[in-house]
């Protein structure tokens, strides 16, 4: 380290959003793991845009602001019904939440 520079390091909540201190955290982080998702599967698929918006049920021009993760015009539970079109299943899990820390949303995908 250099004399006279502090380095300070802080360590994440495993929301980047959060991290940040956006409002609606949560709620963006959701839409980005889910946007993942989708982006990973029309690569695995290897789907042309014109393919996935057909499937989908868009315009092109969605399709290309959702790989490129501008998600601001899509909602989670559009994004997950996304995920059944492609041919995936969506499971929601509510369970309780350990008294050490608050509760949370977590995307999984596998």
């Amino acid at each position: 380290m250099t004399k006279g520079i502090q380095s300070r390091v802080t360590d994440s909540t495993g929301n980047v959003f959060a991290d940040m201190g956006l409002p609606d955290a949560a709620d963006l982080n959701t839409k980005a793991r889910l946007g993942a998702a989708i982006c990973a599967i029309v690569g695995k698929q290897r789907l042309s845009q014109a393919e996935v918006a057909s499937i989908l049920g868009i315009t092109q021009p969605k399709v290309s602001a959702l790989l490129h993760f501008k998600l601001e015009g899509f909602s989670v539970e559009r994004l997950m019904h996304f995920l059944v079109a492609l041919g995936h299943d969506v499971e929601i899990t509510v369970r309780s939440k350990p008294r050490t820390r608050p509760g949370r949303i977590a995307v999984r995908a596998a």
